[in-house]
């Protein structure tokens, strides 16, 4: 699956951003939960380890979440099970994750595979792994003070995003509006992309990069120069949400921002 390499890619990046740190960097807080580097490395390893074992241990990855839901929550548990800190952390969550790239490279794209919530198919859940590679690692680029440049892989990330249109309102017990918005795309690339029926009265149109921020709810769509249209787009931008869990809210206008470094 082009996803499995995708998801490689991306996690290769920002393993490259993170490699001349040293290790008491890791300890810094994010503008994400005042979550470290540390717990940010810590939460991707863990799950992309809970990842492969939806190909090669079922019953071990029941065991896994069932662990979660009765020993105090997610981080006690993501603490517990990865030791590792700084730079030792860095390079356990990068084998693991070439590891479970090539699992999932030779993975049927249609398997339907266990997980914390509903089942899924491979494809969903490798690139459910990129998506989440790629949201966190946005936290990391921010504190550094480091502009990301993306490739057009992030239009996994974009499909997904829009995918979980109707997921954004059934989380939030919300009735789901009958048409999802016409969405237009411009790719890192400078390609376009589209989804859905051009010449809807709600639509969104702009950066792929700014849509997956907002859908990923790593920015706010206020801080942003995406162009909203409707009130059901203007309403789903306010509150996208293209990941599994409970309902979140997205971060408050101007307070996730790539940080000034000193030279």
């Amino acid at each position: 699956m082009e996803q499995a390499a995708d998801f490689l890619a991306e996690t290769n990046a920002l393993a490259n951003l993170l490699a001349p740190l040293p290790d008491s960097a890791f300890d810094e807080a994010t503008q994400f939960k005042g979550w470290t580097l540390n717990d940010v490395v810590r939460h991707l390893h863990f799950w992309n380890r809970a990842a492969g074992l939806q190909l090669t241990d079922e019953g071990e990855l029941v065991r896994l979440l069932g662990r979660i839901a009765g020993a105090g929550g997610m981080r006690a548990v993501e603490r517990e099970a990865v030791p590792e800190s700084g730079q030792a952390l860095r390079a356990a969550w990068l084998a693991t994750a070439a590891e479970v790239a090539v699992v999932f490279a030779k993975a049927d794209p249609k398997a339907r595979l266990k997980w914390a919530g509903p089942d899924m198919s491979a494809r969903s859940s490798i690139t459910a792994r990129l998506m989440e590679t790629w949201a966190h690692g946005q936290e990391v680029y921010d504190h550094l003070g480091v502009e990301r440049v993306d490739s057009d892989r992030i239009k996994n990330i974009a499909h997904l995003g829009v995918q979980t249109f109707g997921w954004t309102y059934l989380v939030r017990k919300m009735e789901i509006p009958p048409a999802v918005p016409f969405v237009r795309l411009t790719a890192p690339s400078g390609a376009v992309w589209t989804w859905g029926e051009e010449g809807a009265l709600d639509s969104v149109t702009g950066s792929a990069t700014e849509f997956c921020q907002v859908v990923t709810q790593v920015r706010n769509v206020a801080d942003t120069k995406l162009e909203v249209h409707g009130h059901i787009a203007r309403k789903w931008m306010s509150m996208a949400q293209c990941f599994a869990g409970a309902a979140e809210p997205p971060p408050a206008p101007g307070t996730r921002f790539r940080r000034l470094r000193a030279a």
